[in-house]
């Protein structure tokens, strides 16, 4: 049991037991982190996750207490009900055991961490690495791995480098990751779209654009869509493969949601690459802290050496701490206790959001909700612009982002709306979504929505 578990365990024993009643208020993060001998964060962790379980609730400037029958039935950690961040949940950040794992990363790699290093990656991080994507249905070799400092970095440089190919055009799905769509305007990368919908992508466009594009490569969120949430059938993935092995076009696959999947036969596309045409991206910022700056990719041999030229002159190689503590968290079998448990914990926001969803149902308003991942989308009957949404959202302290950022210029449109559960609690959800479907059902009959 982790030392926040403890402590979560000790006041919910508590509670149950009538030692603390109702509206009484818990010790200080400090007394308790006094009491079991750790940080003030761990506490933090214990207290936030016992308020995920409706045990107790915050009050700003006064701390934590417990919650009973006459308390308020929902309190939020914060003014403002977040459905925007992409970022994992910091609630369940497994800090000591990281903390642990840093510490022990500067001793094994002390002389590492103060000299250059190899810019393909470090070696024990990159025969981790070789294993642990076995977990996901990538079998490759440790010498065919390279680690970036983020999936962007990675993104940036396929964007940059030549291609055996020789081809020049990047295809994206539209809607795609807002990151990508930047590196393309910075780069002045050549790009066009292919439209996605809730139900994927037109297979006789996609072999045309293939075959007469000049597509150097396309690039795909396969499972677990950013923004949309949609995951592609087996049959389709092994049709994206075939394609671009007839035209020669290379796919550059980001999974970024790999950690979050549910069916243990949804296998990436990297699977069913017989002919070296998939680049495998795997960024661990959406499962672990994004402050980690590790990702990797797999890359076919003819592709190898450009990319590490490219990578060596734009931040020679990838902070050694950070790889160091990575390596020992895979290895120590740490990241796949806490893996199944982060999967359960947004599997569970999925659930209650496809509940709600159905529960407050509008003719104008069509859902795509995934079992799992941190991404699903709305699709409008008819447009609402995000700056005529935006005033309502700030008086009913909601907070969400504009998707159009994830359309290319000649793509952009207002029928879209991103909808992230990954810092968005249970009963967050519950209370949100309700005000944020009621008030674009209003826009779109062109009604001004009221405060609710």
């Amino acid at each position: 049991m982790y030392k926040y578990e403890e402590i979560a365990q000790y006041v919910k024993e508590q509670i149950q037991s009538g030692c603390w009643k109702e509206n009484a208020k818990l010790p200080s993060l400090r007394r308790m982190a006094v009491q079991f001998s750790t940080s003030i964060n761990t506490v933090l962790s214990a207290y936030r996750l016992l308020e995920q379980g409706h045990l107790i609730y915050s009050v700003p400037q006064s701390g934590y207490l417990v919650l009973g029958k006459s308390s308020p039935s929902f309190v939020p950690e914060s003014p403002v009900i977040d459905f925007y961040s992409g970022a994992p949940d910091s609630r369940y950040m497994p800090y000591e055991d990281f903390q642990h794992c840093i510490n022990k990363a500067m001793e094994l790699f002390r002389k590492d961490i103060f000299t250059y290093s190899d810019i393909q990656g470090l070696p024990v991080l990159l025969r981790a690495l070789e294993k642990q994507f076995q977990q996901y249905q990538i079998y490759t070799k440790a010498s065919n791995i390279v680690v970036t400092s983020g999936s962007q970095q990675a993104l940036d440089l396929l964007c940059r480098m030549p291609f055996p190919n020789g081809k020049k055009t990047i295809l994206l799905e539209q809607p795609i990751y807002y990151g990508m769509i930047k590196s393309l305007y910075l780069c002045n990368t050549p790009a066009i779209g292919i439209r996605k919908t809730f139900q994927g992508i037109d297979f006789e466009e996609l072999e045309r654009l293939f075959s007469y594009g000049d597509i150097k490569f396309f690039y795909t969120i396969p499972r677990y869509h950013n923004p949309t949430g949609h995951s592609y059938s087996r049959r389709e993935k092994q049709e994206i493969v075939r394609l671009a092995q007839k035209y020669n076009v290379y796919v550059v696959e980001d999974d970024i949601a790999a950690d979050y999947n549910t069916d243990s036969k949804s296998d990436p596309l990297y699977y069913y690459d017989m002919s070296d045409k998939v680049i495998y991206i795997k960024s661990f910022s959406k499962i672990l802290m994004p402050g980690l700056r590790v990702s990797a990719l797999v890359l076919p041999p003819l592709l190898k050496n450009t990319f590490l030229e490219y990578k060596e002159w734009t931040d020679t190689y990838t902070s050694i701490l950070s790889q160091g503590s990575l390596a020992v968290y895979l290895s120590s079998g740490m990241f796949h206790k806490y893996q199944s448990t982060i999967r359960k914990l947004y599997m569970d926001r999925m659930e209650i959001l496809q509940k709600t969803a159905a529960r407050f149902s509008y003719n104008n308003i069509q859902w795509n909700i995934p079992d799992s991942g941190f991404f699903a989308c709305m699709k409008l009957k008819e447009e609402v612009p995000f700056q005529n949404l935006r005033p309502y959202l700030y008086k009913n302290h909601i907070r969400l982002m504009d998707t159009s950022a994830f359309f290319l210029n000649e793509f952009k449109n207002n029928y879209y709306y991103r909808i992230s559960v990954s810092k968005a609690n249970e009963q967050e959800i519950k209370t949100g979504i309700p005000i944020l479907l009621k008030l674009l059902s209003n826009l779109q009959r062109k009604e001004r929505p009221e405060l609710i």
